[in-house]
Parts: C-alpha cells; sequence; structure tokens
C-alpha cells in the first residue's frame, strides 16, 4: 500500500518561489476546518481549536487506513485569516483578525467518515472543541503565492507589496481570504527558518 502524500502529489499548491509571486489555480479541496476569531499569540481558543483539529486528522487518517485502506502523510495545518479591514493584516492588528483553520485530506474520504472520525476524537477528547470541526470542500481558483521565510510577524512587508504593488500593476483585487499554509512546525523550527505560503485567491479588478 502506498502512503499518499499531497505536498508531493499536489507541489504547485505546496510550493511556492521565495522571492516572487506565483500564479497558481487551485481546485476544490476537502478539509477539515473549525473557526474562531482573536489574536492567535495569545486567544486560548485558537490553542484548543488547533489542538482539536490535529486530533480528528489523525483520527481520521487511521480509521481511513483501517477502514479504506487508505494510507497518507497528514498534510501541513493552513488558516484561512480575514477581517473587516485588510489592513490589519500589514499593521498586524491580530485582535481584529478571524481566523479558520484547516488541514486537507485526500480524495476517497467521504463526508460520513469524516464525521465519524469527528465524533471519535470528540469522545476520546472531550476538553477539546472537537464538536466545532466540519468537513467542507473549499475552492479558491486563480490566485497568487510566494513562500515567506522567517517569523511570522514579518510577513507585513510582503503583504504589503502584494496588496499595494503587486495586485494594481497586474489590474486584480481580492477574491477570497488571505491563505497561509504552514509548511514548517514553529515548535521545532527556529522562528528566522519557518516556511510559510502566503496566498490570495484573485480576480480582476472593477
Amino acid at each position: 500500500m502506498g502512503k499518499i502524500d499531497i505536498k508531493r502529489e499536489r507541489k504547485a499548491l505546496y510550493a511556492a518561489p521565495p522571492d516572487r509571486f506565483a500564479f497558481v489555480d487551485v481546485p476544490p479541496l476537502d478539509f477539515l476546518m473549525i473557526d474562531g476569531a482573536g489574536d492567535p499569540n495569545v486567544s486560548p481558543d485558537y490553542a484548543a481549536a488547533v489542538e482539536a483539529l490535529y486530533s480528528a486528522a489523525y483520527t481520521l487518517k487511521f480509521m481511513v487506513k483501517r477502514e479504506d485502506a487508505i494510507d497518507y502523510v497528514v498534510p501541513p495545518l493552513e488558516g484561512l485569516w480575514w477581517a473587516d479591514d485588510p489592513a490589519s493584516f500589514r499593521t498586524r492588528d491580530k485582535a481584529a483578525w478571524h481566523w479558520r483553520m484547516m488541514i486537507c485530506v485526500p480524495v476517497g474520504v467521504t463526508p460520513a467518515t469524516a464525521g465519524r472520525a469527528i465524533a471519535q476524537a470528540a469522545t476520546r477528547k472531550p476538553d477539546l472543541p472537537i464538536d466545532r470541526l466540519r468537513f467542507e470542500t473549499w475552492m479558491e481558483g486563480r490566485s497568487v503565492q510566494i513562500l515567506h521565510i522567517g517569523p511570522y510577524d514579518q510577513e507585513g512587508p510582503v503583504l504589503e507589496q502584494l496588496h499595494r504593488v503587486f495586485l494594481p500593476d497586474e489590474g486584480l483585487t481580492f477574491a477570497g481570504h488571505h491563505h497561509e499554509i504552514y509548511l514548517s512546525d514553529p515548535r521545532r523550527t527556529a522562528s528566522e527558518k519557518l516556511r510559510t505560503i502566503l496566498r490570495q485567491p484573485v480576480r480582476p479588478a472593477g
């Protein structure tokens, strides 16, 4: 039984140049996801939500391996971020942010199986907000992305360049939430070496 690695099979979605903005077409993908709001650095809800997401993701991984002979590497954590004022991302006003944390699941995992995995994880860890998790298909389509290397709080200048220079020069505007894909584990990686894909769905302006 071969192990599915979404990062390898969909390399264009999980790799980006560090020195320029690149276009990518993102197809519909299935995710486990959970929503919340507030500064992720200080919010207990954010930490609990991410732990709940991983708990369900690994429960699902072992469930489909046992029941459906589908074995896969759990993909990296991803996050959609939005605010009433998009400038809050450039200024890093995190208290104003809303978030949707997500982990992709491979083709072949059904909503029913995902639902059973969520229920099983909730039984095992009733202290976590696993009941807020859901399985959903997410589609972004045409997007722009870049690889940011360094601390999360140093993303501001990159986003400033994207929002104020690149998108206007290309005649584009926002077509969805700011998207981040966390390729590094912050618990094991020095902040200056963190690798994060910054993605923005776009559409023609006007």
